[in-house]
């Protein structure tokens, strides 16, 4: 089992920048992939990034350039560094782990971006 809690999350003015953190508990050693997910309000969630083990990382194409996903391992922790923010990314951003095809989730954070 894996446990996941986000943190970070708030509200931001459009062009700022906000970075929020999911950490990791439970039966770490077995983590492959982290990432994250959101969602908006009456929009299915979408995939936002993800990062390997390795360090090696994925984004969607719309995101390139502005999120930057990040790992510490010592400290089990993921990183989403989202900078020149929109009013169209306000969305509850949720973390994800997956454990030998298992995706385990958290509970998610809310990042508000005003206009």
């Amino acid at each position: 089992q894996v446990q996941l809690v986000e943190s970070g999350g708030g509200l931001v003015q459009a062009g700022g920048s906000l970075r929020v953190s999911c950490a990791a508990s439970g039966s770490i050693f077995s983590i492959n992939d982290m990432g994250w997910y959101r969602q908006a309000p009456g929009k299915e969630r979408e995939w936002v990034a993800r990062i390997t083990s390795g360090g090696t990382t994925y984004y969607v194409d719309s995101m390139k350039g502005r999120f930057t996903i990040s790992r510490d391992n010592a400290k089990n922790t993921v990183y989403l560094q989202m900078n020149s923010l929109k009013p169209e990314d306000t969305a509850v951003y949720y973390c994800y782990a997956a454990v030998k095809g298992k995706l385990y989730w958290g509970q998610g954070t809310q990042v508000t971006v005003s206009s």
